[in-house]
This record gives C-alpha cells, sequence and structure tokens, in this order.
C-alpha cells in the first residue's frame, strides 16, 4: 500500500537548524534561500511528489514547527 504525504512548516517559527533534513529518508525537504522575519533561511519542500508521510522530520524538529499529514494512493 502506497502514502504520499504533504508537510505543513510553520515558516516564522523555523530557525533554519536543518535538524529535520538529515531524517528525510527521500530526501523532500531542504532550506529556502529566501528568509523569515527573524531572518533564518526556513525549511521547503523541495520534491513533494516523493514524500511519504514518515514523520521523521517533524518528530525530529527541535522546536516542533512541522506537521506532517499522510493519506493512501
Amino acid at each position: 500500500m502506497a502514502f504520499r504525504g504533504t508537510l505543513v512548516i510553520d515558516i516564522e517559527r523555523c530557525k533554519g537548524c536543518a535538524v529535520c533534513t538529515t531524517g528525510c529518508p527521500n530526501k523532500c525537504i531542504a532550506l529556502s534561500k529566501m528568509v523569515n522575519k527573524k531572518g533564518y533561511n526556513y525549511l521547503e519542500m523541495i520534491n513533494e511528489e516523493a514524500c511519504i508521510g514518515c514523520a521523521n522530520c517533524a518528530v525530529i524538529c527541535p522546536d516542533g514547527v512541522l506537521t506532517v499529514y499522510r493519506v493512501k494512493i
């Protein structure tokens, strides 16, 4: 059974530590070249099609700025 995931990122709370990027098995996320109001490069989805909704990124995020939704396809 296949799953597809989507990620909701609280951009203004993300401090750009990139810890979550190490937990993504499909390399779906990376730091943006843009910055938030605090001046941090925030997280963004770079490959939405490859996201399986495993939530590794959300579990490893030290600030809890990620919410993962997972649906069957």
